[in-house]
Formats: structure tokens, C-alpha cells, sequence
């Protein structure tokens, strides 16, 4: 793994809620802002690009039911979220953070914390997105949600799925479609069981061959500005070796390449032992290569 590497990306950030200029120092080379408000995203992601920050793709706002998550959430910014109400809303809503940018759309399944869009218009948000050739990512929380975005053919989960055991057949079938899970171990460290089911989630996805995307939900409580050992740390007890790892974290998700200018340097070839491998991934330096 000596010399220049593919950018660290986080593929779970938001931008609204984290200082943007300390990611660089933090070794992250890229990230992806999963819900904001889109004039305010694109804003930020404008100034990184001109100071020479990590790069970024966006998702645009949230879209929701009305009265859906995250709407009540105080730490919710003003505008980042659109309510969509029918399969052609869905698809105007679609076009919309498409305009603004995104390269990627965000939907919330979250049945804990108010309601879901039906079943139509879940549908109408991805034949939308798949219209513009976006991908889809849905934020699942509650019972039955990792199935619905398996059933309507949602394309990558925000979260590694931690309110429910999911059953193994129902995994393959997220694994068989290609949906990718961002990881975001981490943040329920201070949860008692959820952080395990998590883990345990992201272990049978792995084995069965899906492909994970290192995240954190950057922005999400007291999380470092940049890579995260203990992230980290929590892939490798789900069963992540160091090759799967580094891809999770240089995926140029969800795009297929990364734009020029932006790589990864560690400054030691190999980490002394097993134990080190979190923070020797963590010691990475984003190089700036224009």
C-alpha cells in the first residue's frame, strides 16, 4: 500500500453541522453530504472546491413524508427538507436536487420517528432517480424498513441497518440487487445493543459479498474530522479485512471515478500490528495534487 492512494472519501457527511475546512487536516481526500439544504450544500461545496478542500458530492435536501424525519429534529437545518406526497411529486422533487447538484438523492424510512412515503412514491423517487441516473440512499430506522428499500429497489442504505436483525435471505437479496451500506458504526457506540446489530448486520452483508461504504454520519454528535479509528475498529469486528476496508473508504461512490487532484497518503508503509490497523488508517494525509 506505499506511495499515493485513491482519496478517503466519508460517504455520510453533513456539511451544515461540521467545521468543512478541519476535513482536510483530518486525511479526508472527498465527501458526500447526505442531506442539507440544497443552497447551502452547494454553497459549501463551491468554497471547498476553491480553498482546496476535500471534494464533495451532495444528495439535496432529505425527502420525506410530510411531517416525516428528520423535520422535528432541532438539529434539522431550515430547508433541508422536502416533503413529497405522490409518485409525481416524487419525481419533481427528484429533478429538483438534481438542479441543485446532487448527484445522488436521500429519502427517510424512519417509522420511529413519524411517517414513511408509500409505497408509490418510494417507487416514484427511484424511477425518478434512475431516470437522471442517480442513485438512490434511504435512511432505514424501524421495523420492516430494510425490507421496503430492498422491496422498491433502493440503491445504497445510509446506515448500516441497527434497530432490527435482519434475516440472511433478506440481505442476499440487498447483496444480489447491489445495494451498498454505508457503514456509520460509530455513532451508535453509546447505544447499548444497536451498535452490535449493527455490527452483526454488517457482518452477514460482507459475507454474503455486499460492498460497504465507510461513513460516519459526520456531523452526528461527537464524531473526529476525519477518518475515525474507532469507525474503523468497528468494521474489522463485523468481519472487514484491510483490503475491504480501503475499498470501502476510497469508493468514489456515487460517482464511478474520482475528480483529479485529490489522494491519500499514509506515512508508514504497514502498521506494526492487527491492533494498530484503525489508527494507521487513520494517520492518512490528503494530498492535493493541482
Amino acid at each position: 500500500m506505499a506511495g499515493l492512494l485513491p482519496p478517503f472519501v466519508d460517504h455520510h457527511v453533513h456539511l451544515q453541522l461540521i467545521d468543512v475546512p478541519q476535513l482536510l487536516a483530518g486525511g479526508l481526500g472527498g465527501v458526500v453530504d447526505l442531506g442539507g439544504a440544497p443552497p447551502a450544500v452547494a454553497s459549501l461545496a463551491a468554497a471547498a472546491d476553491a480553498a482546496g478542500l476535500p471534494y464533495v458530492r451532495h444528495a439535496g435536501a432529505f425527502l420525506a413524508a410530510p411531517g416525516g424525519y428528520p423535520s422535528a429534529r432541532p438539529w434539522c437545518p431550515d430547508g433541508a427538507v422536502r416533503e413529497i406526497r405522490s409518485p409525481a411529486d416524487a419525481a419533481e422533487a427528484v429533478a429538483e436536487q438534481v438542479a441543485s447538484g446532487a448527484t445522488v438523492v436521500k429519502v427517510t424510512l424512519n417509522t420511529d420517528a413519524g411517517p414513511v412515503p408509500d409505497r408509490s412514491t418510494l417507487a416514484g423517487v427511484v424511477t425518478a432517480a434512475e431516470r437522471h441516473g442517480v442513485p438512490v440512499a434511504a435512511h432505514v430506522e424501524g421495523t420492516g424498513m430494510t425490507e421496503l428499500a430492498v422491496e422498491v429497489g433502493i440503491h445504497a442504505l445510509a446506515h448500516t441497518p441497527w434497530t432490527e436483525p435482519l434475516d440472511a435471505s433478506l440481505v442476499q437479496s440487498a447483496v444480489d440487487q447491489g445495494q451498498r451500506w454505508v457503514t456509520t458504526l460509530d455513532i451508535h457506540r453509546d447505544s447499548g445493543s444497536g451498535q452490535q446489530t449493527a455490527v452483526t448486520n454488517l457482518g452477514v452483508f460482507h459475507a454474503a459479498g455486499g460492498r460497504a461504504l465507510y461513513g460516519t454520519d459526520l456531523g452526528n454528535g461527537d464524531l473526529p474530522l476525519g477518518v475515525n479509528p474507532r469507525e474503523i475498529a468497528a468494521m474489522i469486528r463485523a468481519g472487514l479485512d484491510r483490503e475491504t476496508i480501503l475499498d470501502a473508504l476510497t469508493d468514489p461512490w456515487p460517482m464511478t471515478l474520482h475528480p483529479d487532484g485529490m489522494a491519500t497518503r499514509i506515512p508508514i508503509d504497514e502498521p506494526p500490528r492487527e491492533a494498530d490497523v484503525p489508527m494507521w488508517f487513520a494517520s492518512a494525509q490528503a494530498v492535493r495534487q493541482r
